[in-house]
């Protein structure tokens, strides 16, 4: 069985970050081990939400984990929360990726053409150090112009994108996987590989504000490559099931605001990839 980490907050309420990646990558077959970076009482869409920091904790997880000899297939990383966890992060990689672990981020810090409370353009360019070690970053439009120092436009064309692939490239990212583009009436994803191919896939565009819509699909991604897909299908596949899970979550008329209904849909995820 592959083993994958996923390091990035715990929000009690909310579904985001780690309580969409384990249940998703779980689902996918795949052993999924966590690092909470911290504990939100509500993830940061929620006025007054609480924040604790668990960075002396994941020193300790850190240290007792060298000494079980411990290696993984994957390497996911989302919400990290402050600059002192991206150094983690980073540290994290160099002690336990090997040549053939994959290591995935998503950036999660921006979107709408905002930076989330609690960041700033500091961490903005902080993250993009992790662009020069993962091999797979997935940040949405927002956050790869920010990545790139560009201004963040609602109106953009492929020019546009070109450019922010052409400057994050040049700061060491190997694979871009750029998300919640939209192209007329369709939102989806476009991304530069590393040898210098573009690929993207779309849907069409669902209206409304949802949360956790970036997890679903990194963690989808990331099980999807730990399964033997190709970045391209695995890219496709993800698409695919974020799309069918706001269908899912529209027709719901009880559904909250603050996270997509998955929890119906990971039997469609399962047939999508082949797993039943």
């Amino acid at each position: 069985m592959k083993r994958l980490v996923s390091i990035q907050d715990i929000s009690c309420i909310g579904k985001c970050s780690q309580t969409i990646a384990l249940p998703i990558i779980s689902a996918m077959g795949i052993e999924t081990s966590i690092i909470p970076t911290a504990v939100l009482s509500a993830h940061t869409m929620f006025p007054g939400f609480t924040f604790c920091d668990l960075s002396d904790n994941i020193t300790s997880v850190v240290s007792h984990w060298k000494t079980l000899d411990i290696r993984f297939d994957a390497i996911l990383s989302g919400y990290l929360g402050s600059i002192s966890h991206i150094g983690m992060l980073l540290d994290f990689y160099d002690t336990f990726a090997g040549d053939n672990t994959l290591t995935i981020a998503d950036p999660v810090f921006a979107d709408n053409g905002k930076i989330y409370p609690g960041f700033d353009e500091e961490y903005a360019k902080a993250v993009a150090k992790i662009a020069k070690k993962a091999r797979y970053i997935l940040p949405n439009i927002t956050e790869a112009a920010f990545m790139a120092g560009l201004d963040c436009r609602t109106g953009y064309d492929m020019d546009y994108i070109t450019e922010i692939f052409d400057i994050l490239t040049a700061s060491g990212a190997s694979n871009i996987i750029i998300t919640s583009v939209i192209k007329g009436n369709e939102n989806g994803i476009v991304a530069r590989f590393e040898d210098g191919s573009i690929f993207e896939y779309f849907k069409p565009d669902i209206k409304g504000v949802f949360h956790g819509t970036g997890d679903l699909f990194a963690s989808t991604f990331s099980g999807a490559l730990l399964n033997g897909y190709c970045a391209e299908e695995a890219a496709k596949i993800a698409v695919e099931y974020t799309s069918y899970t706001l269908k899912a979550t529209v027709k719901n008329q009880k559904h909250n605001w603050y996270g997509i209904d998955f929890e119906e849909t990971i039997p469609y995820l399962l047939k999508l990839t082949g797993r039943i």
